[in-house]
């Protein structure tokens, strides 16, 4: 099979292409939205077969390598693939012209329930690069298990359940389908009086909350207590999944335990109405998303050193020795 790969300074070669998306991170929309907030030069790998068919890592230049196009607010980093793609022969294809171009590539974070991570790495290792996969992250996730919002609530610990209905009476619910420029400056007024840190880029996620707005893929809920918004949730669902971006609350509304209730009544839109098979939230083992998820994934970091170049050696090394002494002290 005969695989040209090109690269790309734009994200614009992506647009208007057949790829099929499987997160609100695998489409062209999610990169060109990130390329636009980008502090350093991009980099798309584009590989096409004779039939046409097309694989496309988005990555940005390092200074000593090259990297994801992603950020705090990705979930996953996933090439995009089109309809019928062979992904091992044109991530392969990738792999081994990279080679040309970088010493060292890192890609995070990747998961393995799609097999993305192993599929990568085994392209990168067959195109001759010293690959180092790592534990980077954890992800709680919900298999709904076709269970009801009510079958669900009941299996939720006791503390929760007693808090939702002691509180719930106190916060009144709205649950917002589209996208309002009024109601994304509420949230944004109750992120910036929680106990976070000041938004990443602020700007990017009310661009990606109107994209995903117009396309009927957003749930938000407020939670307003006499009148006065204090919680703030931003969740999208697609494709059977609901992902739960942003929550907030005002700190001087911490009382009220309003991000429970508004999770609560999201939980039970996505289950009951939009009749999803998965809740994922996202990236960070906090400990209280073990109240709401059932269960827990990896995401990896995978380290990718050209050992055709001689600067590479002393960072496969220091690699190499780190493995062994986490094998050794888990052994």
């Amino acid at each position: 099979m005969t695989i040209a790969v090109s690269y790309h300074e734009t994200v614009n070669v992506l647009q208007g292409l057949n790829w099929v998306a499987a997160s609100p991170f695998a489409r062209a929309e999610w990169f060109a939205l990130l390329a636009a907030s980008a502090t350093r030069p991009v980099l798309v790998a584009l590989a096409q077969d004779e039939r046409g068919a097309m694989a496309a890592l988005p990555l940005i230049q390092a200074e000593t390598r090259v990297e994801p196009l992603a950020n705090w607010y990705s979930f996953t980093f996933t090439p995009l693939l089109s309809e019928g793609a062979d992904a091992a022969a044109l991530l392969h294809a990738v792999a081994r012209d990279l080679q040309r171009h970088a010493r060292r590539v890192t890609l995070w974070p990747l998961g393995a329930e799609d097999e993305m991570a192993s599929d990568i790495e085994s392209a990168f290792k067959r195109a001759g690069w010293t690959c180092f996969l790592t534990n980077c992250d954890i992800n709680h996730i919900l298999p709904v298990a076709g269970r009801s919002y009510a079958e669900y609530l009941a299996t939720r610990p006791g503390p929760l359940r007693t808090t939702l209905k002691r509180k719930s009476k106190r916060i009144e619910v709205r649950i917002i389908t589209f996208f309002y420029d009024d109601t994304w400056n509420i949230y944004e007024d109750i992120y910036a009086h929680s106990w976070k840190p000041s938004e990443g880029d602020p700007c990017l996620l009310r661009a990606f909350a109107r994209q995903e707005g117009c396309a009927g893929r957003l749930r938000m809920a407020l939670g307003i207590h006499e009148g006065r918004p204090v919680a703030a949730q931003f969740w999208t669902v697609e494709a059977g999944t609901a992902w739960i971006h942003k929550l907030a609350h005002r700190q001087d509304a911490d009382h009220l335990s309003a991000g429970s209730v508004l999770t609560a009544a999201l939980m039970e839109q996505v289950i009951d109405r939009d009749g999803v098979a998965l809740v994922d939230f996202g990236t960070g083992d906090d400990p209280y998303k073990a109240d709401w998820m059932d269960e827990k994934r990896v995401r990896f970091r995978l380290d990718c050193h050209n050992p055709k170049t001689v600067a590479s050696w002393p960072h496969i090394a220091h690699a190499a020795l780190r493995r062994l002494a986490t094998r050794s002290s888990a052994g």
